[in-house]
């Protein structure tokens, strides 16, 4: 029962949050998060299809300080300590995109709070605090293996789909492009053909024929 409590509890140290969403043409979404004082965080985000997979992203802090702003990037990741706590805002544009939608994924870590392991508790119960430091430092090392093979697999996951949106688009160029020199090659062909019996056709007489 004290394994379930203290890995509970080292789960709910830390907070991911991952949204993918479309972003419509000349669109801009915004998104908040309340973060305490003295919190470290990282926001990571990456355009996985739509034009030429570029985006304009801005962070502002609760007295609207901007803390990061990007102008048409593909990937970025930003990271940063909070020196006061409110409501963080974050926001994608898409304004400078004339016809062409596009997809994005971000992730939101706000990171872990610090184990403290070797502190013995009030009661002066040394052994029994060192045994509980000693568990939750293992729980806290499986927990952060787990996120690390959860972020390789959400990495995996998004160049795997960011690869196949390039070759589903350039299947498709290509294939319009063939269809095109078919068609293209049919008519050069029936032309030629057109050409050729009229070269060869015989002239009609229109006097009709002559007598002897």
């Amino acid at each position: 029962m004290l394994q379930l409590i203290v890995l509970a509890a080292l789960l709910q140290a830390s907070l991911s949050i991952e949204m993918t969403f479309t972003l419509q043409e000349h669109e801009v979404q915004c998104f908040h998060e309340i973060i305490p004082k003295d919190k470290k965080f990282s926001l990571e985000y990456q355009v996985i299809s739509g034009g030429h997979f570029d985006i304009d992203c801005n962070m502002m802090s609760p007295n609207s300080k901007t803390l990061y702003k990007e102008q048409r990037k593909q990937y970025d990741t930003f990271h940063h300590k909070t020196v006061e706590a409110g409501e963080y805002t974050f926001c994608f544009s898409n304004e400078f995109s004339t016809f062409a939608h596009k997809t994005v994924y971000f992730d939101l870590d706000l990171g872990d709070e610090s184990t403290d392991i070797g502190a013995e508790d009030e009661s002066g119960e040394g052994a029994h605090a060192t045994a509980l430091t000693q568990l939750e430092s293992s729980a806290y090392t499986i927990h952060e293996s787990l996120r690390l093979v959860v972020d390789y697999q959400n990495h995996h996951r998004l160049k795997e789909r960011i690869g196949r949106e390039i070759a589903e688009y350039l299947c498709e160029r290509v294939q319009n492009w063939s269809v095109g020199q078919t068609v293209l090659i049919v008519i050069v062909a029936f032309g030629q053909v057109y050409m050729l019996r009229k070269l060869f056709d015989k002239p009609v007489a229109r006097g009709g024929k002559v007598g002897i």
